[in-house]
């Protein structure tokens, strides 16, 4: 009994409307898109492929919280904890009465920690991790071009037909190695 090879079929494109047009005709004619490598995003691409919606922004909430705890934690402890002083004629011995005093520091731990964390968490999610391999089938697509990414078991005479015509400048057809 023989094993169906799966087909990988590349269609690039050079222009981001056209790209999107694209898109929307493959999917009326029932055909599943299973990657889109662009080189900037495009408005509206979400949309046209069905993607939900993130929970990144909650996540970068969670991380600025984060932020916002450990800044008033650290300016209680160094301040009215480890090592009280009058500066300023301000008392320590309640964090509340310096807080504002304490803006800066607890804004710039906040901002500090939702960027470096929102960083981690996106190398994580897209498995950038050190020595990974590239996945990318095509460089040109960090530069201009758009390519769509397409699967198939059958056969794809229909696939390359329903691509130019939906403006794909070329098309490239590889085998999945099993």
């Amino acid at each position: 009994m023989s094993k169906a090879t799966t087909k990988i079929v590349y269609g690039i494109y050079d222009d981001d409307d056209v790209l999107l047009e694209g898109i929307k005709s493959l999917q009326n004619k029932g055909i599943k898109i299973h990657e889109i490598y662009i080189p900037f995003p495009v408005h509206g691409l979400d949309k046209a492929l069905g993607l939900k919606e993130t929970r990144i922004s909650k996540l970068a909430f969670a991380y600025g919280l984060f932020g916002t705890t450990l800044a008033t934690a650290l300016t209680w402890y160094t301040m009215n904890h480890d090592w009280p002083q009058d500066i300023g004629g301000k008392p320590a011995f309640a964090w509340y009465m310096n807080m504002p005093a304490f803006v800066p520091i607890i804004f710039e731990l906040t901002i500090f920690c939702a960027a470096h964390f929102m960083c981690i968490t996106y190398l994580i999610r897209c498995r950038l991790f050190p020595s990974a391999q590239p996945q990318n089938p095509d460089p040109r697509t960090t530069d201009d071009k758009f390519l769509i990414e397409l699967r198939t078991e059958q056969n794809t005479d229909d696939l390359i037909s329903s691509l130019k015509k939906s403006g794909a400048m070329e098309i490239t057809i590889k085998e999945l190695a099993s």
